[in-house]
């Protein structure tokens, strides 16, 4: 990807940010910070270049080897009443 590409949901520009990813592997969600990202200056979509996505992979394998976790309130959809 290249500055100026357009993000392929929502035609915005992508622009390159470090971003806190979301990255899924195996039935297995981490979060890795400072990660160069393509991020859509519209829809906030996000697309990582192929080395950074090889990347991000060999750290979920190594998942094992993280030691910081974060913890975030978890609200169930139905707890809100008409």
């Amino acid at each position: 990807m290249m500055k100026g590409d357009r993000c392929e949901f929502c035609e915005g520009e992508m622009r390159q940010r470090c971003v806190l990813a979301r990255f899924r592997y195996k039935g297995l969600t981490i979060y890795i910070e400072n990660v160069p990202a393509w991020v859509c200056n519209k829809c906030g979509e996000q697309s990582f270049d192929a080395p950074v996505y090889k990347r991000l992979e060999r750290i979920a394998q190594q998942s094992e080897h993280i030691q910081k976790s974060i913890s975030f309130p978890l609200a169930e959809f139905d707890m809100a009443v008409p």
